[in-house]
């Protein structure tokens, strides 16, 4: 399938998700709101169905300036899929209306469904060079200087979970200077996942541990050289082994969907290119995965062939 097929895919899915959506609002306005009331609502020349694909698309492709791909590719050869377009500053201004539809849409239908082994990681998102920190003016007072295993930054933390088969389960977004160990986000994250959760040493703590197997979870992670080792399954060491399943989706995320990049000039624009990003990785037919196999006697193996 060429991209212009999946596009028209990816159209269809989100048109009749955002037909649902405008009638649940609908109803519910005339619930609450008094009809006899005249309130402006101007329509625009493009469907917020068409704003969610174009952007999708983008992140889809192998464009490396969003204004390139709107003008060359959506404008140009796609003129048939959208036949009335916004001029490119327009809809960079009506990008942020669709984000209320466009997270629900992730999150309904892009999101996989946990199976009992799923993985956690951070990655971090930068907004400028260190050079620049204090003549940065975008994301003042949001981003913060934070510290990662390669090095400072500063900017964001993007904190994901996936399963096995390399689907997304939940996503949580946070300053630079958050722990990874945060109880506050990781229990929203891991609010819907059960079995066994694999992560690094970053997420290595007593009270993690303890609040996650209260809540049926129980978190698998690397010892430092000053720990005593414990008994552990064969089966989780290979697991656990196996964990860099999510930091290839971190790459992917970052070099092939752009969620990071430094020439961002609004909020808006760079938290509508995170869910972009995020749900372009979805759609893709492909996805970094384990073939776990479960033999008679309920032991798990790896197939690698």
């Amino acid at each position: 399938m060429n991209l212009k097929d999946q596009i028209t895919n990816i159209f269809v899915q989100i048109d009749d998700f955002c037909k649902e959506f405008d009638t649940q609002i609908k109803e519910l306005k005339q619930k609450t709101l008094d009809a006899s009331k005249k309130r402006r609502n101007r329509t625009s020349k493009m469907s917020d169905s068409e704003i969610i694909t174009i952007m999708i698309g983008f992140h889809l492709g192998a464009h490396k300036t969003f204004k390139h791909y709107y003008q060359e590719i959506v404008c140009g050869y796609w003129k048939d899929l959208f036949p009335i377009p916004l001029s490119y500053n327009r809809f960079v201004e009506l990008q942020h209306r669709c984000f209320v539809v466009f997270i629900l849409f992730l999150k309904e239908k892009c999101l996989g469904k946990c199976t009992g082994i799923s993985f956690m990681d951070s990655t971090t998102l930068k907004v400028c060079r260190n050079q620049r920190i204090h003549t940065h003016k975008v994301f003042k007072d949001l981003a913060e200087r934070g510290k990662s295993s390669m090095g400072w930054f500063y900017g964001f933390k993007l904190h994901l979970v996936c399963n096995e088969r390399g689907e997304l389960l939940s996503f949580y977004l946070t300053k630079g200077n958050v722990d990874d160990r945060n109880p506050k986000h990781i229990k929203k994250m891991t609010r819907e996942l059960f079995g066994k959760l694999f992560a690094d040493k970053g997420y290595l703590s007593k009270a993690l541990w303890e609040m996650l197997f209260a809540d049926g979870i129980q978190l698998f992670t690397k010892l430092r050289k000053n720990m005593k080792n414990h008994i552990m399954a064969m089966e989780d060491k290979i697991l656990l082994r196996k964990r860099a399943i999510i930091e290839t989706i971190n790459d992917e995320l970052k070099n092939h969907c752009q969620v990071e990049h430094t020439r961002h000039r609004s909020v808006n624009n760079f938290i509508m290119n995170i869910l972009g990003g995020l749900t372009a990785y979805c759609f893709f037919p492909k996805k970094p995965s384990l073939n776990l196999k479960k033999v008679n006697d309920g032991q798990l193996f790896l197939n690698f062939a």
